[in-house]
């Protein structure tokens, strides 16, 4: 009988199908509820960022939360626009920006502005020097006056107040910088107060109001003078009695922006004192023990013109060093309750 073929081999089972992914996270090792590992399954939170603030570490619901919450901040942020460049503010016209291409008459005060600053260099022989001040002690007192100042008086306590201040005290000390001369009679004279002048920029033009007695004053004090007599010679209220009489003049021209100037004298003044802008810079800074370093200081150059009638160069260097001796060591915090 014919033989029967062998069966043959049963074909190997496909393997069982893998099963579908799980979205889920790696896993924690940590223990934490089934409903916290839920939550952070759900959400798609990786339980090992996740810090938790139960006992002994173990990650709570309001952990999750939280972790759920700081990832919506982020994607939001993510996909917010971008943010557009900042643009450049234009910078604002020129008063006299209208001005262009006209003629116009000029007005009583230019003329008699244009008429001193000719007559006064043609009257005196003027020389300008300078010094570059450090205003680091003078910044500290009044950074920590100022708020309060303004609080009581009503105006700022600025840096051209602790100058003039220092400038008073340097006048008495040198009385040949705040004089006079007349040359036809043949006579010096040397005022016995100080009475400071102030360039003033007006919407009609430069004014110069002066402080009476300013060297009588204090910087608070003469800080309330500059604020009332600039205030009023802008709006158009000053009397022309608060325009004469000074012994000496100061011009801030530093609160432009400008660095440097050589100012003319107001006559009959022998002396004016320019005060140019503020600015931070590297200088050499030597300590107590002759060692030098490079700080960050604000430094601001003042310029003193001089009429040579009557006021030498050297007369001129001593008047500035005091002056500069004055306001770096900067001795005005006891006006103010400060102490050293």
């Amino acid at each position: 009988a014919a033989s029967t073929p062998p069966a043959a081999p049963a074909a190997p089972a496909a393997p069982a199908a893998p099963p579908a992914p799980r979205a889920t996270l790696p896993d924690f090792d940590g223990y934490v509820t089934p409903l916290v590992r839920k939550l952070a399954t759900d959400n798609g939170i990786d339980l090992a960022t996740v810090t938790g603030t139960g006992v002994g570490g173990r990650i709570r619901k309001q952990d999750v939360e939280t972790a759920i919450e700081a990832r919506r901040a982020a994607a939001a942020a993510a996909s917010a626009p971008a943010a557009p460049a900042p643009v450049r503010a234009s910078k604002a016209p020129s008063p006299d920006a209208a001005k262009r291409g006209t003629t116009e008459k000029m007005t009583n005060l230019r003329k008699i502005v244009a008429t001193r600053m000719r007559d006064s260099l043609q009257i005196s022989a003027q020389l300008t020097a300078t010094v570059e001040i450090d205003l680091s002690a003078i910044a500290r007192v009044r950074a920590a006056a100022k708020n309060e100042f303004r609080k009581r008086e009503g105006v700022g306590l600025t840096y051209l107040a602790f100058i003039t201040k220092a400038a008073t005290e340097a006048l008495r000390d040198f009385p040949k910088v705040n004089a006079s001369v007349d040359q036809e009679a043949g006579t010096i004279t040397y005022h016995d107060s100080e009475d400071i002048g102030i360039a003033v920029d007006t919407p009609k033009g430069l004014m110069v109001p002066v402080i009476k007695d300013a060297g009588d004053l204090n910087v608070g004090g003469i800080a309330k003078r500059i604020g009332d007599l600039a205030a009023r010679a802008r709006d158009g209220r000053i009397g022309p009695d608060e325009l004469n009489g000074a012994t000496f003049t100061i011009t801030n021209y530093g609160s432009t922006g400008t660095l440097f100037d050589t100012p003319i004298i107001n006559q009959p003044n022998v002396a004016i004192l320019g005060t140019g802008a503020m600015v931070k810079r590297p200088i050499v800074v030597t300590d107590a023990f002759g060692d030098d370093t490079v700080a960050i200081r604000p430094m601001m150059y003042l310029s003193l013109t001089y009429d040579h009638r009557l006021v030498d160069g050297a007369d001129a260097s001593r008047f500035l060093s005091a002056l500069k001796a004055r306001l770096e060591e900067g001795d005005f915090g006891g006006e103010f309750g400060q102490t050293q």
